[in-house]
């Protein structure tokens, strides 16, 4: 129970760390307020830091003999979303909010760092702390792995967590295999004949044709896919016309597809593509289409999992102790597709959670998550980093 204890002794400060950055939110890659105040904590905790990595991502290490190296990864950014909360630390920023936890993972990332240079004595290894910029749409994971942020040294484990306010506060969630799916954009354009809205005959209706595109697309899921399996097509944005009586010439449609197995997502893709020039071709028009890959599956090591779930039970108990999947995407992915890990919910929902959804304008958690999400990772990097003349021998990592 000492992590838990520790974690309640700082949080106020978590509470102090995590109204700051709610009140100074930044967008994608654009976090230098934020990276600056990381840098600074951590270098006052005596970390080697270095910073600007993906534009305004800050990696912290912190050596303390020979051992392990373990990451943990902190995003950064928020969304742009006008915050309608009335509360003290509501954004003082117009059109963007941390609608989504980041502020608060902010805070836990740096209370993971003062309670795990606090007490050296408990573990041996390296500790990587990266805080990311730019998870909401922008792959901020992947740009920093491509900037070489998996390397010198290289981690043997990884360990990330999310707010997650679809539970009410108390539970943690860690998943063994897939928890998170993979998640590609496309786009489809979609060219007709324009004309006059009371002679549509004269015309080819690109708008009748992309209301019979997006109903078709519905179809790839329930007759394509096994029903042993998982997969969502989603449309986002219809945007075609400007006048009432004009039929007009171009409709765009853009949506998302989302899929856990690797050959469900080719399948899916596949069809989309098929079903969009067929029902367009069928109405007498032509289609463009663009496929963007986002982000991959994200899918949870059963050892380093199984580890995080003994923690969760030892601070918690067993009733805390939570299953979540879910079919939205996380570029964390990144990470778990080249280092062994654990992604998980810590819950965070207040008492009217069911009104306070992720990506919404009255987003808002229950500050005690803070807590266990500092408790939970501290003692996860602690079993994942013993010390072996001290704590007992359950690393996962022992040997590889």
């Amino acid at each position: 129970m000492a992590a838990l204890d520790e974690a309640q002794r700082i949080h106020e400060q978590l509470i102090a760390w995590r109204r700051d950055f709610h009140m100074h939110p930044e967008l994608g890659l654009d976090t230098e307020r934020t990276a600056g105040i990381v840098a600074k904590t951590l270098r006052s905790l005596n970390y080697e830091v270095e910073e600007g990595v993906a534009k305004n991502g800050v990696v912290g290490l912190l050596k303390n003999g020979e051992g392990p190296v373990v990451m943990g990864r902190v995003d950064m950014d928020a969304l742009p979303i006008q915050e309608e909360n009335i509360v003290p630390y509501a954004s003082r920023l117009s059109d963007r909010m941390h609608a989504c936890g980041h502020d608060a993972h902010t805070a836990i990332g740096l209370g993971i760092a003062t309670l795990m240079a606090e007490r050296r004595e408990l573990w041996r290894g390296t500790l990587k702390l990266v805080f990311q910029p730019g998870e909401e749409g922008q792959n901020g994971a992947e740009l920093m792995v491509r900037e070489g942020v998996l390397e010198n040294p290289r981690p043997d484990a990884f360990l990330a967590l999310h707010i997650w306010n679809h539970l009410p506060f108390g539970a943690v969630a860690a998943s063994p295999g897939p928890v998170m799916a993979a998640a590609e954009a496309w786009k489809a354009v979609i060219k007709g004949k324009g004309g006059h809205g009371a002679m549509p005959e004269k015309t080819m209706d690109p708008i009748v044709t992309a209301a019979l595109t997006i109903s078709n697309l519905q179809t790839i899921v329930s007759r394509n896919v096994s029903a042993l399996d998982t997969a969502v097509i989603s449309v986002g944005s219809v945007r075609g016309g400007d006048a009432f009586n004009v039929i007009p010439e171009f409709v765009e449609l853009r949506g998302t597809v989302r899929t856990y197995k690797p050959e469900v997502r080719d399948r899916v893709l596949r069809r989309l593509e098929a079903v969009i020039h067929g029902t367009v071709q069928m109405m007498g028009g032509a289609a463009k289409i663009e496929l963007l890959p986002m982000t991959p599956a994200l899918t949870n090591d059963p050892s380093v999992t199984a580890l995080v779930r003994d923690v969760v039970v030892d601070l918690l108990g067993q009733d805390a102790l939570e299953e979540v999947r879910t079919m939205g995407s996380e570029d964390a992915a990144f990470f778990l597709q080249e280092i062994p890990g654990c992604y998980l919910f810590v819950a965070s929902g207040p008492d009217d959670y069911e009104d306070r959804p992720h990506h919404s304008a009255t987003f808002d958690i229950d500050e005690r998550a803070m807590t266990n999400g500092v408790a939970v990772m501290v003692e996860a990097f602690r079993r994942l980093m013993p010390d072996q003349g001290r704590s007992p021998d359950c690393s996962p990592l022992e040997g590889t």
